[in-house]
């Protein structure tokens, strides 16, 4: 039996009634805009000798040459320009059609899609999902954590929470919190290699780790305050949050960590070197996207998680690590929110560094 790309392969170029493969025309429209067939198969997560078959099936349906390889990627013919166009429209009516299917779906029932950097996803909306998914068992949570920006408009999710403002004017964007960064050492580190007193001291006697992924900024920053060269001074370069954060705790080296991460449980130390930063977190979403009823719960539930009166550490303003616990003002202590990822009290850095290396208060 042949394949469906098979069976158009055998119809007239131009044969009445026929409509093109979807899923052969969006690989077509992803390799056309990024062009090239490596960078298309990063980011489609496939293979780039399988994206190529996939094009010539599409060109052998249509008897034309849509794109032409080269050393440097691919460029589109005439004929092919004028497929990418239509492929433009196909991909705006199968948004209208998902559009039209989610709205027929009941309330509050089906599938919803959030991507989130994963330092966020992985530490902070996971354990609160839990409560969501709870509220609204109808719902299936599709949650994505990684670094790179989701593409809304391609419909790579409906809701995406980002470090990096939105580009796109089509996008509804929202500013919901700041993610306010600051280096810490674990209690490991500190007995071998003992506190920094200031700056400079840290960069002329200490070992530091940095995250270097997208939306992260980690090497911005690292060369706006280093002045020297990595080798020698950097003991680790991580791109997820999760290897960052382990490498921190387990004595790596010195490490820039979100204030909230205390809260973990983890016995890490904040230090005042005058080196901080900002991000500002952003809520990104489809303006249609908003009309589905499920989506629309899904972004005020999002909104709700960053609320800055409730979660210090959200706030423009910085909020001191130490202060976190009086500034947090709800009953419940502040580990609580993440029970079960960490059982090493709080408490137990207090006694064992009360003090900094030069003898003075922290």
């Amino acid at each position: 039996m042949h394949s469906p790309e098979r069976r158009g392969a055998h119809t007239g170029a131009h044969g009445h009634g026929r409509m093109a493969d979807w899923d052969l025309v969006r690989i077509f429209l992803e390799v056309a805009r990024i062009g090239s067939f490596r960078a298309a198969a990063e980011r489609l997560n496939m293979s780039a000798n399988f994206l190529s078959k996939r094009i010539s099936a599409l060109e052998n349906a249509y008897k034309a040459t849509l794109m032409t390889r080269h050393v440097d990627g691919i460029r589109l013919t005439p004929e092919g320009l004028k497929v990418l166009e239509a492929a433009k429209r196909m991909e705006e009516a199968s948004f209208a059609m998902d559009l039209a299917l989610n709205q027929a779906t009941p309330a509050l029932s089906g599938e919803v899609r959030l991507a989130v950097t994963e330092g966020l996803g992985t530490f902070w909306l996971a354990p609160r999902l839990v409560e969501f998914q709870r509220a609204y068992p109808g719902l299936l949570v599709d949650l994505k954590c990684e670094m790179r920006s989701a593409d809304l408009l391609r419909l790579e999710a409906d809701v995406a929470v980002q470090l990096e403002e939105p580009g796109n004017p089509d996008l509804k964007r929202i500013k919901i919190g700041r993610l306010h960064v600051m280096p810490f050492v674990s209690p490991s580190y500190v007995e071998i290699y003992g506190l920094p007193k200031d700056l400079d001291d840290l960069k002329q006697n200490h070992r530091i780790v940095i995250q270097d992924a997208e939306q992260t900024k980690g090497k911005e920053i690292y060369d706006r305050y280093s002045g020297r060269e990595q080798v020698g001074f950097v003991a680790m370069r991580n791109n997820v949050s999760t290897a960052h954060l382990w490498s921190i705790a387990k004595g790596a080296g010195i490490g820039w960590l979100p204030t909230y991460v205390p809260a973990l449980g983890d016995p890490l130390i904040p230090l005042d070197v005058g080196v901080k930063f900002e991000l500002d977190i952003w809520l990104a979403y489809h303006p249609d996207a908003k009309k589905i009823p499920r989506v629309r719960q899904l972004i005020e539930w999002v909104v709700q998680s960053f609320e800055g009166r409730k979660y210090p550490w959200f706030r423009d303003e910085f909020v001191h690590p130490n202060d976190l616990q009086k500034s947090y003002k709800e009953a419940e202590p502040l580990v609580n929110l993440f029970a079960g990822f960490k059982k090493v009290s709080r408490p137990k850095v207090v006694r064992i560094f009360p003090n900094r290396a030069d003898g003075t208060d922290r």
